[in-house]
């Protein structure tokens, strides 16, 4: 993620010099705990934090378990992540929810950390869930505050309960137990009250905080705050528990490009743990935290499960199963094409997602560089085909591509180079489908391949005709050689005999005689 970006890249240099150590010395270990503290203080986590977690890695890889390893420097990197997960929380921790409905959720936090936006997000994600969420404008203080939620709650197409307008008008206490009746006579099964923050931390927003509590009595109280608030994090969290006390914590923005460290001291700090990530704008920008995964992507070990999770959100199951028989049985198309990219869409921004596998920290600019609006202009040239041309692209003369280039306002040269690249995929895809190995370009096929993956078997020995100066000689021997080669199996793809090769009915019989059927 952007926000820890920092932090990971002194991370990853740190250990990029122990790994070139067969051994490591008490000097290494220091060095690494060293350079360790330097990049945890500059990425604004907390001091108590910090000296925590150094004093825990230095113990560990001083001790038995690193020198009795087979890789030493493999082993410290185990460690410090292993100490990352816990000082983010140790494990996961789900919503808990009611057991006689509805849920009650109240959010706290101050003005601009994304409270009205998680809301809806929030409800956004229930729904998904099977749950019946009802938003409670309980924001009276902040101007527009109440209109922000009824916007994001009709983005999101949850219920909401919004009686004042806001804008300093009306008694938020009064809304909020109002609301949760009304969730109960509707059936509500979920109830999300935003309440007011303030610029900072004040006694006046404490005591509507905490009696909006008493008189809703919550299930979950969730604290947002904002991931790039810096070294403030911890006084702010510290204020809330003390004030109103919360159940668990949300950060947001982590898409950020701020330090973002302080974020990490909160579940240490408050023995509270984070249980959403806010990573974006769009209401479905929100993920549940994973201390393990989170640790991952921070020391640059990718986080494949949570890609594989959003992968088996976005596409079907059915219609993946569908598009493999159209790669087996040859018959993918470029309209085939536009729905998986309309489908890969869904999962969010390619970067986030190339950002989840390991190792791509170390192609910062690389990903930097990567042009999203490059899949809008390939949708654009392929929704300017007509359907004939996008089942058959060989029907494409040059005053098609003209008349596609300038459907898409795109150039005949990138109409030409989407073709091309199909077309290479297309013989990719259908080496694979036979089971062979794909001729990739610039590298050329794959050695060590399985016989009949390729097209060229490997060259057949000639078969040596007689040289004799005699003619009745020379027929002769030619004969015996042709009668050789036809007595010999040429052999098939199941291992067996070929034709010429076949048994003789002598054979069968012999065979049938000696199975006792004869």
């Amino acid at each position: 993620m952007a926000t820890f970006g920092t932090l990971s890249d002194r991370l990853t240099d740190t250990f990029r010099n122990l790994r070139t150590k067969g051994k490591l010395t008490p000097a290494d270990v220091d060095g690494t705990v060293r350079e360790i503290r330097r990049a945890l203080l500059d990425a604004d986590v907390a001091l108590p934090v910090v000296k925590e977690f150094t004093a825990k890695v230095r113990g560990r890889a001083l001790g038995d378990e690193v020198n009795r390893a087979l890789n030493p420097a493999q082993q410290v990197v185990q460690i410090v992540n292993e100490e990352l997960v816990a000082i983010l929380g140790g494990q996961q921790r789900r919503l808990q929810f009611a057991k006689n409905p509805p849920t009650v959720i109240m959010l706290a936090g101050l003005q601009g950390s994304g409270k009205t936006t998680f809301a809806g997000k929030l409800a956004r994600q229930l729904e998904k869930d099977g749950h019946t969420p009802l938003l409670i404008a309980a924001d009276l203080q902040r101007p527009n505050a109440v209109n922000q939620l009824q916007v994001v709650a009709e983005r999101a197409g949850a219920a909401i309960y919004a009686p004042e307008p806001g804008n300093g008008v009306g008694d938020p206490v009064r809304v909020a137990r109002e609301g949760v009746e009304v969730a109960r006579r509707q059936q509500h099964d979920v109830v999300i009250i935003d309440t007011a923050g303030r610029l900072g931390v004040d006694a006046e927003l404490m005591k509507q905080a905490s009696d909006i509590r008493k008189v809703t009595d919550p299930d979950e109280v969730l604290f947002v705050i904002d991931a790039m608030i810096g070294q403030d994090a911890v006084n702010t969290a510290k204020a809330f528990q003390d004030g109103v006390d919360f159940t668990g914590v949300v950060l947001s923005k982590l898409d950020g490009d701020a330090r973002g460290g302080a974020a990490l001291s909160v579940a240490s700090v408050t023995g509270r743990p984070i249980i959403y990530a806010s990573t974006g704008e769009g209401l479905d920008d929100i993920e549940a935290f994973h201390p393990d995964r989170m640790a991952s992507r921070i020391l640059d070990l990718g986080d494949i499960l949570t890609l594989i999770e959003q992968a088996q959100e976005a596409f079907d199951e059915a219609e993946a199963m569908k598009m493999a028989e159209k790669l087996a049985t040859e018959t993918f198309t470029l309209e085939d094409f536009l729905e998986q990219m309309q489908q890969l869409k869904k999962m969010g921004s390619m970067k986030k997602m190339l950002g989840m596998l390991p190792g791509m920290g170390q192609m910062k600019q690389q990903l930097d560089d990567f042009d999203e609006s490059e899949i809008g202009r390939t949708e654009a040239i392929i929704r300017s085909m007509t359907p004939v041309e996008r089942r058959n692209p060989k029907v494409l003369n040059g005053s098609r591509r003209l008349r596609i280039a300038r459907g898409s306002g795109v150039t005949v040269t990138e109409v030409n180079q989407l073709v091309q690249r199909f077309d290479q995929a297309a013989k990719m895809m259908k080496t694979v489908a036979r089971g062979g190995t794909p001729n990739i370009p610039g590298m050329g096929p794959i050695p060590g391949s399985r016989p009949g993956a390729s097209a060229k078997r490997g060259k057949q020995p000639k078969a040596k005709g007689s040289r004799s100066g005699n003619p009745a000689k020379r027929a002769a021997e030619n004969a015996g050689i042709a009668a050789q080669a036809s007595s010999t199996p040429t052999g098939s793809g199941f291992g067996l005999g070929g034709a010429k090769g076949a048994p003789s009915e002598a054979d069968l019989a012999e065979l049938q005689k000696m199975l006792g059927r004869g």
